[in-house]
């Protein structure tokens, strides 16, 4: 059985709750999502020197992001009277943790509550931890909900109810990397630091809730401080954004951003993914494609990814295989298969694995990588496709379904990591 932690009735919820509500009062300022234009700026308006501003600002960067640090009196290289007007002025805060379930696979997922923007409600997202042997990835939402309406995708079934702030953005990472002890615990005397090979968020993937680049400012500011080397220091080869074919923003993404790009494909002709990713009749195959072949920076080193959801007799024959192929030739790219995953209400069923296995093998013959994901964290709806803000829970008739479909998928190779 998948461990969940709900932290509604826990002595840690409450911890959490009260120091978010004391922490955070109207007048004060979250500095996390801020740039570092922006960070001398606010500094400045606080009444530090400009001349000593950026010095600050620096300092103030490494221990918010480089060390994870909540408390400005633990900032050891900062005068003590400067310390006290940075807590008077300013916050750290981290969102509010409604949820954190572990699969049994290992997989972890939180639901975070993020306050109201202007005469807005109180939202919820969700954002899921996948560890592998060689590697961490944090998969991190962008929207609350989705305008998308992709048939398959869960998420898609939640209306949009508004982005994430690149404050919001950052903080999904941030969180996983305090729950899973991913900071340095060293004071800026010790040096302290985290090998990358000992890290456990090597990765960053944007293909949690939403379509990022329906939000690019926000993803653009927020992985630019998540690949900034004086803080986070993710690399940008180990950061990711999906979309379902925004293609105006994806030659903005390679220029500004310079992270990995993936596609989210799933159909080999324009009747089909009309139907299934609705995106299509506004930026069909062709024009998406052409648009892929023109990425900055795509290369043999730089390859794109393609994402293809299986789905049983619907987009996994032979011949599908074959004008996949056909559809991707000259760019260099990678095709990952996912094994979709059941969620209540869903008419969709994976398709069967030895045909998934047929249709890798007909990739891989044609000369592209064509991995089978492996499906992770299903039972506690954190695989890919699943997620939806845990506001909207699931009945008792709807989580029985869904386990029933469980078992059913259960064996079907859902182990292999081709």
């Amino acid at each position: 059985m998948p461990l969940s932690i709900d932290l509604k009735d826990s002595a840690l919820r409450a911890e959490l709750s009260a120091k978010a509500q004391s922490c955070v009062p109207d007048n004060k300022i979250n500095l996390i999502g801020l740039d570092r234009d922006e960070l001398k700026s606010v500094l400045i308006e606080a009444g530090i020197p400009e001349k000593q501003a950026r010095m600050r600002a620096s300092q103030l960067w490494q221990w918010i992001y480089w060390y994870g640090h909540q408390d400005f009196s633990a900032m050891s290289n900062i005068a003590k009277p400067l310390r006290g007007l940075l807590e008077e002025k300013f916050s750290l805060t981290r969102p509010e943790l409604i949820e954190e379930q572990s699969s049994e696979d290992g997989t972890r997922k939180w639901l975070f509550r993020f306050p109201p923007r202007g005469a807005g409600k109180p939202v919820e997202v969700e954002t899921v931890y996948i560890p592998e042997s060689d590697r961490g990835t944090l998969c991190i939402s962008s929207q609350v909900g989705c305008t998308l309406t992709c048939t398959f995708c869960h998420t898609g079934t939640q209306k949009l109810v508004r982005n994430l702030t690149a404050e919001e953005i950052l903080m999904q990472l941030i969180v996983a990397r305090d729950r899973l002890g991913d900071f340095p615990d060293k004071d800026v005397e010790g040096k302290g630091f985290v090998p990358e090979g000992d890290r456990k968020v090597t990765n960053i993937v944007m293909m949690g809730m939403g379509e990022p680049l329906y939000n690019f400012e926000n993803v653009k500011k927020a992985l630019l401080i998540a690949s900034d080397n004086e803080g986070l220091s993710l690399s940008k080869r180990r950061i990711t954004l999906s979309t379902s074919g925004v293609v105006p923003g994806i030659e903005l993404t390679g220029s500004e951003i310079g992270c990995m790009l993936a596609i989210s494909l799933h159909a080999t002709n324009d009747e089909l993914r009309d139907e299934i990713v609705p995106i299509n009749k506004k930026y069909p195959i062709k024009t998406l494609l052409d648009a892929c072949r023109n990425y900055p920076g795509v290369s043999n080193a730089k390859r794109i990814t393609f994402e293809y959801v299986m789905l049983k007799g619907v987009n996994d024959s032979l011949h599908d295989a074959k004008q996949l192929v056909q559809l991707l030739k000259g760019i260099p790219a990678k095709i990952n298969l996912i094994p979709f995953n059941p969620w209540p209400g869903s008419d969709y069923e994976c398709s069967d694995w030895d045909q998934i296995e047929k249709f890798a093998d007909f990739v891989n013959a044609n000369g592209y990588a064509s991995p089978i994901r492996k499906p992770r964290g299903r039972d506690i709806l954190a695989a890919c496709g699943q997620l939806k803000s845990e506001s909207e829970r699931l009945r008792k008739k709807e989580r029985d379904a869904l386990n029933a479909m469980h078992a059913m998928v259960s064996g079907h190779g859902a182990e292999s990591d081709t």
